[in-house]
């Protein structure tokens, strides 16, 4: 069973998005845990209605505390973080779960438009994207312009989820695409919670679990599963207005905490 952790701040449209999807392609039985920071939309009352867990804070938190406190509250073994402009593919924990298994990986993330099997197939969905956001969102972000961007994109979305998988079944590459992020619990006494003073949380973990592995070695870096891709809206919703994170005055810089050295590590990644 999974413990899926979501953080949300309004984004009513986004979210009834999410939650079909997910409800529709999630293959093992799982509890949602929402953690509402300050929505006023209507969004906390959505996912009551239909049977999550909501924490409902008086202010807005940054991503890694609200993180933590979906785990504080998780009961199972295996932990999924995962963002809530996100669309998922079929049996994508399924697939994820067995992906992570077979390689040994504690920690693993899908991948997507940020990141697929090489150079050249990500730039060429990078622009696929920008073409169908930046004519789309001509009409806005309601459910039906979401939706529609969604179809430009990728057509039959099982069908090119499911080619995908049958693809590149097994194929993982280190690196990460932090929109899902998928953890085993065990994997908590190894490199800890999320670093609550980290916003850029999904490279901090990569840069953890590396250390871990090159000095411990009981954990493998973070790893890209390529045959389970979940599509992100990106910053397509970055327009709303968020409050300051409450607990902005704790925040810093990924700078502040790695070093240069490591720093380039994060950007060879990206490299072909």
């Amino acid at each position: 069973m999974i413990s899926i952790i979501t953080a949300i701040y309004n984004q009513l449209p986004v979210n009834k998005i999410f939650w079909e999807y997910l409800n529709k392609n999630t293959s093992q039985p799982f509890e949602l845990i929402i953690i509402d920071n300050g929505s006023n939309d209507g969004s906390s009352e959505f996912f009551k209605s239909v049977g999550a867990i909501v924490i409902n804070n008086n202010a807005n938190y940054s991503y890694p505390y609200s993180q933590n406190q979906g785990i504080k509250t998780s009961r199972y073994d295996w932990l999924a973080f995962l963002n809530n402009d996100i669309i998922v593919s079929k049996n994508w924990d399924t697939q994820l779960i067995r992906s992570m298994t077979s390689h040994g990986l504690d920690v693993a993330t899908v991948c997507g438009i940020e990141q697929l099997e090489n150079l050249g197939a990500t730039k060429q969905i990078k622009r696929r994207w920008k073409r169908v956001k930046g004519l789309l969102s001509l009409f806005g972000y309601g459910d039906k312009a979401l939706r529609t961007m969604h179809r430009w994109m990728y057509g039959d979305w099982e069908q090119f989820c499911r080619e995908r998988n049958e693809r590149f079944a097994g194929v993982v590459k280190e690196g990460f695409v932090g929109n899902t992020v998928m953890m085993r619990r065990q994997a908590l006494d190894k490199i800890g919670l999320w670093d609550e003073r980290i916003q850029a949380a999904d490279f901090d973990l990569y840069l953890r679990t590396k250390t871990r592995s090159e000095q411990v070695g009981d954990i493998k870096p973070v790893h890209i599963c390529m045959d389970v891709f979940n599509h992100h809206y990106i910053r397509l919703t970055a327009k709303t207005k968020y409050p300051p994170f409450a607990d902005r005055d704790n925040l810093i810089q990924l700078a502040d905490k790695w070093s240069e050295a490591d720093l380039q590590v994060l950007s060879k990644l990206h490299q072909p």
